[in-house]
């Protein structure tokens, strides 16, 4: 018989929840029909970021269609630094195009203060869904999120994506100082804007550091791991049973120290991980997500429900959440996720 309360809460608050609860990364998006149509009526994706009701539409899309255990707010981590000032445009098969930061005026330009008022649309969307979910999917929990400082920099040096962020990389060697300021500011930003989030209604946070793993372990200590134990501090301070999800995809084996030195209640793994190894690194209180091949998923068949079972049994009597270990690929079937939610479900 099902505990009361939301499964995807107990888990995070470190009870072994079988079968888990589970959401996947990205699951609001293009590899569905109904976020397509969403998506033209929109135009532009900041546009659809910043309109609550088509924001809200599709955040809530996969709850309808899976009964997910997770809705997580549909945004994207370049709304930081877009409410502080940066330009910031969506380019068709481009990618996200800023204006590059690489000074100190740049640095000194961006406006912390201005955060909480131009991300308002943002917060209004977290409003939407929070009443949505409890008036529809009572079980359902939802996700707010942010991304963490460093990959947040990576983008505003760099001014685009990149395989590897060599300008933001040689900075923070060349000029600790100027890399410094902007993490510092990325960090009370940052944790502005999940704070709004969690007094909006966000029931769970999640940190999305996608980059960390480029850094050298004496900088992902320094720029990965202090900058988001001072965050995860910070929103304990003020909402202390807030459940936080830290996700430093390609940490290897600094695994267990940033978990153990951030303070994070569940720290998701990338699809590099080995489960069985992140379990034995990690505090057997502090939960796991993860962390299914987003390939698999395409494949799907056979091949799938070999990857996810290895993963459910792997990880089989400690706090878990089942998600992918990156996020759902444009080209995936929709009846792919359907199967892969069946199997979770059956908890085998």
């Amino acid at each position: 018989m099902d505990a009361p309360g939301k499964p995807l809460l107990r888990a995070l608050a470190g009870e072994a929840v079988w079968p888990p609860p589970m959401w996947l990364m990205r699951q609001a998006g293009r590899y569905l029909p109904e976020y397509r149509e969403i998506r033209a009526e929109a135009g532009g994706f900041i546009k659809l970021c910043t309109t609550p009701e088509m924001a809200a539409e599709v955040t809530l899309q996969p709850i309808r269609r899976y009964g997910m255990d997770g809705a997580i707010l549909f945004s994207d981590i370049l709304m930081v630094p877009w409410a502080m000032g940066q330009p910031l445009r969506f380019a068709e098969g481009e990618g996200p195009q800023l204006e590059p930061l690489r000074d100190l005026a740049a640095v000194n330009a961006l406006e912390v203060g201005a955060v909480r008022e131009r991300s308002a649309p943002i917060l209004e969307t977290v409003r939407l869904v929070r009443a949505a979910l409890e008036a529809q999917h009572p079980k359902t929990a939802l996700i707010g999120f942010a991304g963490s400082p460093f990959t947040v920099a990576c983008y505003m040096v760099e001014g685009h994506g990149s395989r590897d962020f060599a300008t933001t990389r040689q900075m923070a060697y060349g000029n600790p100082a100027l890399f410094g300021k902007l993490i510092r500011t990325l960090v009370e930003a940052t944790t502005e804007y999940l704070l709004a989030q969690a007094e909006a209604g966000a029931e769970a946070l999640m940190l999305f550091d996608s980059w960390a793993g480029l850094l050298p372990p004496a900088q992902f200590r320094r720029w990965v791991i202090e900058p988001t134990a001072t965050i995860v501090r910070s929103l304990k301070r003020l909402h202390p049973s807030i459940p936080i999800i830290g996700f430093p995809r390609l940490a290897g084996p600094l695994i267990g120290e940033y978990t153990l030195r951030t303070g994070v209640n569940t720290v998701a793994m990338d699809t590099s991980m080995d489960p069985r190894f992140a379990a034995s690194a990690v505090a057997p209180t502090v939960g796991l997500q993860g962390n299914l091949d987003p390939l698999s998923l395409i494949v799907g068949g056979d091949a799938m429900e070999a990857e996810a079972r290895q993963i459910l049994a792997a990880m089989r009597g400690r706090p878990f959440v089942f998600n992918l270990g990156h996020g759902i690929e444009k080209v995936t079937p929709p009846e792919h996720v359907a199967h892969l939610v069946r199997i979770v479900r059956a908890g085998l």
